[in-house]
């Protein structure tokens, strides 16, 4: 042992903190606990619930009513206006949000709170506005009539409430994004000799893409489940302009449970494949923002 070592001080332990230092939320084990347990009480259960009792149905009595020619006919009206309404919305979303965003004009706070109203408004509400609107003798629909169009009690009818109900979720998906997105970059890109398409098709579009893709999934999905604001305004004519919800009620009131739930686990089939498909190109694209 040398000199060295006999005058070098022992060492010390590392002292720990008199305090750790704590998270403002519980840890991953209760918050993952918590989580699981507010989706399984609100939604694993009650789908669960609806496809258990489904297959209480024998596989041809699953068919017949899933699968007959008047629930075929809900379910082409229900997702293709559904579609059809997102479409729109999604065109005339950017354009509502470019305007609120980028220009400044009298009126803009009004026309602004507008766009959520389909939020707080009651759906009952909205369908009855709506029928009062655009029936045949209705302030707008008194003018269409003449020119032979007919904007209520027909899919016209379904389409036009969908895109009532489903414009506020891409304006309000894509406002964030936009928003972020400065108007330094269109000046670049002008600078750099890109013309206003070139600029759009180019620079603003793939930047709103993964926006635009998830406010699209959020019309769909909403269109395809509403049912308060579609009834007063679609005229429910079996095989023409009754959708697949009404269909279901329609089945529960003849007490027949199985039925409707055969029709809600096929509804609930598509609507997830759909989903899917959507949230897939959505990632695909951000792969190339």
């Amino acid at each position: 042992m040398t000199a060295e070592t006999l005058s070098a001080p022992p060492s010390t332990p590392a002292r720990r903190p008199l305090f750790r230092r704590r998270s403002a939320i519980p840890g991953f084990g209760v918050t993952l606990g918590v989580t699981l347990t507010i989706l399984s009480l609100i939604v694993l259960i009650p789908l669960a619930a609806v496809a258990i009792k489904a297959a209480t149905l024998s596989p041809s009595q699953f068919v017949a009513a899933a699968f007959s020619e008047r629930a075929w006919a809900a379910y082409r009206l229900t997702f293709g206006a559904a579609f059809v309404a997102a479409v729109i919305n999604g065109l005339f979303g950017v354009l509502t949000t470019w305007a609120l965003v980028r220009y400044e004009f009298p009126g803009k706070t009004v026309i602004n709170a507008l766009v959520d109203l389909p939020f707080a408004l009651p759906t009952a509400v909205a369908g009855i506005a709506l029928a009062t609107l655009y029936a045949p003798n209705g302030w707008i629909g008194q003018f269409l009539t003449p020119l032979g169009i007919k904007a209520a009690y027909n899919p016209i009818g379904v389409t036009i409430a969908l895109i009532f109900i489903g414009l506020p979720f891409v304006v309000r998906t894509i406002e964030p994004v936009m928003r972020d997105l400065s108007a330094d970059v269109e000046e670049a890109a002008a600078s750099l000799g890109a013309g206003r398409l070139a600029t759009i098709w180019r620079i603003i579009l793939p930047a709103l893409g993964p926006a635009w893709l998830t406010g699209f999934a959020l019309a769909f999905a909403r269109g395809v489940g509403e049912y308060g604001s579609v009834i007063f305004i679609a005229g429910n004519m079996p095989y023409k302009s009754e959708i697949a919800p009404l269909l279901i009620i329609i089945q529960l009131e003849q007490f027949e449970y199985a039925n409707a739930a055969a029709i809600a686990v096929v509804m609930l089939g598509v609507s997830f494949l759909m989903l899917l498909l959507i949230n897939a190109i959505q990632a695909w694209s951000r792969r190339f923002v």
